[in-house]
């Protein structure tokens, strides 16, 4: 699978030896054998923070970290041993987010003029949260200083590119191993208040397939009934029906489906202190359960789809 978006290059312009060499940016984990037509993306749980980045910036560290999904790549950690391979980015969603189109770039973040291809009016641009995110938290301006358009192209071709490049070419082996790849998308969400039905709470989970498109309905309703089964409260598509990766990748008449899955964050961290709490072993071990159903339950999407051709 390609990405659909052409990646321009502006003459004269392209990254440079800079601060994020010291850290590549994804780390794959493979399974000894691939064993079932799963994929998995953590792309906001990275908290590798450059020095550079929290020198420019007028939040320290802990409030950089309020967009983070800490340790959603270690919920998953265990995926290999069903036969899945797991892509998790290395760097934080406050520098460069690639849960969003590679472009989408806010005009206000920077000092000199965008390029004609730049995004700059979509509803995440306009709520500070492009590519480059101006915001974090509630609403925090990030820097110091505007930046250059050069330094944000740069994060770009270092950090967004092999990222997708890699998830591109775990999704395509997948689809030629089994027929068919359903990805999975990997994210958590602030709690509300998780132990509570009142108007302020949040669901447990919150599952987006972009409303069908991106996935088969059934697989969907799967998950959602397996999670349902353990006692959690999910929601559909609402208030997340899923970003860019899954809109983007989710193509089920070519055989790939995407499911975003979010995860409240009071079941496994305390939220203020982001550290783990008692809660994170038990739902690591509920959610290897669900995937190891998935892995069933997708197998049965490939006659589905030979059927249909």
């Amino acid at each position: 699978m390609t990405l659909r978006h052409l990646r321009p290059v502006l003459p004269g312009e392209g990254p440079g030896p800079s601060f994020w060499d010291q850290c590549p940016p994804f780390e794959i984990h493979e399974p000894g054998q691939l064993a079932v037509p799963l994929v998995f993306s953590s792309p906001h749980s990275g908290r590798h923070y450059p020095v550079d980045f929290i020198e420019s910036s007028r939040l320290g560290l802990e409030r950089l970290r309020r967009s983070e999904d800490a340790y959603v790549e270690e919920l998953f950690a265990g995926v290999t041993g069903h036969g899945a391979p797991l892509l998790a980015a290395r760097y934080p969603r406050a520098f460069l987010d690639l849960n969003r189109e590679p472009f989408e770039l806010d005009p206000d973040l920077f000092e000199d003029a965008l390029p004609a291809f730049a995004n700059t009016r979509s509803l995440r641009v306009q709520g500070g949260l492009g590519t480059i995110a101006r915001v974090v938290g509630e609403a925090e301006e990030i820097y110091r200083r505007r930046l250059t358009v050069a330094e944000a192209l740069a994060r770009i071709e270092r950090l967004y590119w092999p990222y997708h490049s890699q998830l591109s070419a775990l999704i395509e082996r997948t689809r030629r191993c089994f027929g068919l790849a359903v990805l999975i998308d990997c994210h958590s969400m602030p709690s509300g208040d998780a132990s509570s039905s009142g108007p302020g709470s949040r669901a447990h989970f919150v599952l987006g397939d972009r409303f069908g498109s991106a996935c088969a309905p059934e697989l969907t309703r799967f998950v959602e009934a397996v999670l349902k089964g353990m006692g959690y409260d999910v929601a559909l598509n609402r208030p997340y029906a899923g970003g860019y990766i899954t809109e983007h990748y989710g193509a089920p008449a070519q055989g790939v489906h995407a499911l975003q899955l979010e995860i409240n964050r009071a079941l496994f961290t305390d939220e203020a202190r982001l550290t783990l709490s008692d809660g994170f072993t038990p739902l690591r071990r509920q959610l290897m359960q669900l995937v190891a159903g998935m892995a069933d339950f997708a197998r049965t999407l490939q006659p589905m789809r030979a059927a249909a051709e």
